[in-house]
């Protein structure tokens, strides 16, 4: 049975997270907002290739990676989603939830610093 997080405490897990982050990351972070939505949108997993039936997605890197920004850098800053429900939904506790989170929220850390699904952990 999934957990119940309200989103208040959902962005709090998020904040900690980040807060958690070493310090060179966290300096070499700038123009993208981080925020919490409740769930994927049909548009956004078809721009994946993923089926709203069988594939989960707990977030979403949109922007341009940092090793591929040039001298004229978009001046609307890069989104990270970081989506409550299918968290929740796959998550029995609040730890692991919180793991989950802390997870989520490196990986699609990991797409703006420019590496690749391959290039980062499971």
């Amino acid at each position: 049975m999934p957990i119940r997080i309200n989103r208040r405490a959902f962005q709090d897990l998020v904040r900690e997270a980040l807060a958690d982050l070493p310090d060179e990351f966290t300096a070499a972070m700038e123009n993208v907002a981080v925020v919490v939505e409740e769930e994927p949108t049909a548009e956004e997993l078809a721009s994946l290739g993923l089926d709203p039936e069988q594939d989960d997605l707990f977030g979403l890197y949109q922007g341009v990676p940092l090793p591929e920004r040039g001298a004229d850098a978009p001046a609307l800053p890069d989104r990270i989603a970081i989506y409550r429900l299918p968290i929740l939904w796959a998550c029995e506790t609040r730890e692991e939830a919180v793991g989950e989170v802390r997870t989520t929220v490196i990986h699609e850390l990991g797409h703006y610093f420019g590496l690749s699904e391959a290039e980062l952990p499971p």
